[in-house]
């Protein structure tokens, strides 16, 4: 069930009233209705594949119980890499089977030894790269002892499988989201109102301004070859703002209905954008996920410690396999390759924390210095998706090459492209709000502090018409990140 579809506005409302209204009384009941309801939520896509996450629940809820009752060294060790082989076995053969046949085949081949292939027509669940990881940090964490295993089958269900954040996250750890099903919770407006507040802005993002990037960025990369130099550039800008808005306008959203739910979820995205530098944008771009690589790989494989051919090797190590949750494509390993050389001369030179307070702090524009700063950080990002956008190797580096041509000084033809400049401006103004937005945890968190109700609504019916008018809802667009 997709978050901009007409079956979710439909079944979020059935489930809010009988969560508020209905099972109100009962804390148990509630959590019984959110398993219920992340069943219907991801069952409406494929039921056949409810089976992988019932299964992957039920082995680390009894290897998590396990672990507290097991003080044997080797008996605990065994029970976790239970866990982790249930988690990566799945993520491996629904993710990245044919990935591994086709380059083992390749290679065999290469050297005049060819074998018959024998792919399989595996389809990828959606979700499977977010939910996997969830539950297995759960285990870990139970290893390592910095948490309890819970002994409610229901509370920890609805840990796994809780439908706001479900299919493309934030990935939350059980420390913070597991305690939340034991506590009482009672319906707070304002919270509710700040959670439809995101949920709006999560909206216009996805279908103002991802949806229509889509169009343009699908239509250059699909024939890069046909443009000139300038005109990828702009199909790169395109998909730049495409993924952001698609990727985050998802994170708003599911943070926002949690929040109608009475839960908090963690901050996935951070205004990435206006980083002064890589390492920055790293802290602030799908943070779940860097910190869930940073916390059991890269500071088990040593971190920080060592010598420096160690920690550049993990630092390399960490961005590979970023790269590589992605999705089965070298792709993928190239964007990650990529970003960990952009991360290793900061790395080396000290400077990778040096940026730690939000941009433009106490200024209303940021310095020439900062500005120089953000606009280099954001040219190597937008470099590095059209790696991540490409199909294969082949075509980014045929696509980088198309941008070094003659027509890279040259205007773009906007006449090609209908509804171009209308877009940009719309990007425009989207980044005029992040940037004002960029203290509070989303674009427009901020309007809550209006006194003025009536100029509070003004600008939400403004957002409202926007998206009426601008929006793509012709029809109902999958996140990007549902395919990771």
């Amino acid at each position: 069930m997709l978050f901009n579809s007409l079956d979710f506005a439909v079944f979020l409302p059935i489930v809010f009233i009988l969560y508020w209204f209905v099972f109100r009384s009962s804390l148990k009941a509630q959590n019984f209705l959110i398993v219920v309801a992340s069943a219907v939520f991801y069952g409406w896509w494929d039921w056949r594949f409810l089976a992988l996450i019932a299964f992957s629940t039920l082995v680390d809820f009894i290897v998590g119980k396990q672990l507290d009752k097991v003080e044997d060294g080797y008996k605990r060790k065994a029970l976790l890499i239970v866990s982790i082989l249930v988690n990566i076995g799945f993520l491996g053969f629904f993710k990245y089977y044919n990935f591994f046949l086709d380059n083992f085949i390749t290679a065999f081949t290469f050297i005049g030894m060819p074998i018959k292939e024998n792919s399989l027509n595996i389809i990828l669940p959606v979700g499977i790269s977010f939910y996997t990881f969830q539950t297995m940090s759960y285990s870990i964490d139970v290893y390592r002892k910095k948490i309890k295993a819970t002994e409610d089958f229901v509370a920890f269900s609805a840990f796994v499988s809780f439908f706001p954040q479900l299919v493309a996250g934030p990935i939350e750890r059980a420390s913070n989201l597991i305690p939340q099903f034991f506590k009482k919770r009672t319906f707070d407006y304002s919270q509710a109102t700040d959670g439809l507040r995101q949920i709006l802005w999560g909206l216009f993002k996805k279908v103002v301004i991802a949806d229509n990037c889509a169009e343009f960025a699908n239509e250059i990369f699909n024939n890069s070859s046909d443009y000139g130099g300038s005109t990828l550039v702009l199909g790169a800008l395109f998909f730049t703002f495409q993924i952001y808005c698609d990727f985050s306008g998802y994170s708003d959203i599911a943070i926002g209905t949690s929040r109608l739910f009475g839960f908090s979820l963690k901050q996935n995205f951070a205004f990435p954008y206006f980083s002064r530098d890589m390492a920055e944008f790293w802290r602030r771009w799908h943070i779940s996920l860097s910190t869930w690589f940073r916390d059991y790989l890269y500071i088990p494989l040593g971190g920080s410690k060592g010598s420096k051919g160690q920690q550049i090797r993990n630092i390399f190590i960490i961005f590979l396999v970023s790269g590589f949750w992605h999705g089965a494509n070298w792709t993928f390993i190239a964007w990650g390759a990529l970003n960990a050389i952009y991360f290793i001369p900061l790395f080396l030179l000290g400077r990778n924390r040096k940026n730690l307070k939000i941009t433009g702090l106490d200024k209303k524009l940021p310095s020439l210095t900062e500005s120089l700063s953000i606009l280099g950080t954001f040219s190597l990002t937008v470099f590095s998706w059209i790696f991540f956008r490409a199909e294969n190797i082949s075509h980014a580096l045929s696509y980088v090459f198309g941008i070094f041509s003659k027509e890279l000084f040259e205007f773009p033809d906007f006449s090609l492209f209908p509804g171009a400049i209308t877009l940009l401006v719309l990007i425009i103004g989207f980044l005029i709000v992040e940037w004002k937005g960029r203290f509070g945890q989303y674009g427009i968190s901020g309007l809550e502090y209006i006194p003025s109700k009536a100029r509070r609504w003004s600008i939400y019916a403004l957002i409202i018409l926007t998206i009426d008018i601008f929006g793509n809802t012709s029809e109902e667009i999958e996140f990007i990140y549902f395919q990771f």
